[in-house]
């Protein structure tokens, strides 16, 4: 083989060489850059998640305490109808905050977490339903001292702890933080 074509083969082998390394680097750049994307996903999401999350925790509390001022008021000798209400429409508001929550906690997900949100929903209906139930026959009978609807709202809070706790279980568990 003489020179000229040694040289034109070297040239070609050179060239292809040359394209088979561009063509693995952007091979490689994709691979990475879909790795990175697939990653900023997931940091949104679980982002997400701990907003969606923290809302339905503090806004559950928030509830939680607005319906103890309630009872606590109701039960109170001093208190009047006006008070009692005022305090029902204070813990309906927060309920729309709940509520909100928990419909974030249903788009952010997993579904254990929405499953585990809706559960809580429940419970806090419930509880809501005996704090309403109890203003009511307190309006009708003039005095929010009614034990036996005391003892429903005692219940009915009791009844909202374990999904309460469930929620923060499947919370973490979506979130990975059971893990040390």
């Amino acid at each position: 083989m003489d020179a000229s074509v040694a040289g034109v083969v070297g040239a070609a082998i050179g060239v292809l060489g040359a394209v088979a390394g561009g063509w693995v680097s952007v091979v490689g750049q994709g691979r990475q850059q879909q790795r990175q994307l697939h990653a900023e996903r997931a940091y949104r999401r679980e982002d997400a998640r701990r907003e969606a999350y923290g809302a339905l925790i503090a806004s559950t509390k928030l509830l939680s305490a607005s319906w103890w001022r309630f009872s606590d008021l109701v039960w109170d000798e001093q208190s009047t109808p006006e008070q009692w209400r005022a305090s029902s429409a204070e813990s309906h508001e927060t309920w729309v905050q709940f509520s909100t929550a928990v419909a974030a906690v249903a788009v952010a997900g997993p579904v254990a977490a929405a499953e585990a949100a809706e559960e809580l929903r429940v419970a806090m209906y419930d509880w809501e339903m005996a704090g309403l139930d109890w203003l009511s026959a307190a309006l009708r009978e003039g005095h929010g001292q009614l034990p036996e609807y005391a003892e429903r709202f005692k219940e009915a809070w009791q009844a909202k702890r374990a999904p309460d706790r469930a929620f923060q279980q499947a919370a973490r568990q979506a979130l990975g933080t059971e893990e040390p």
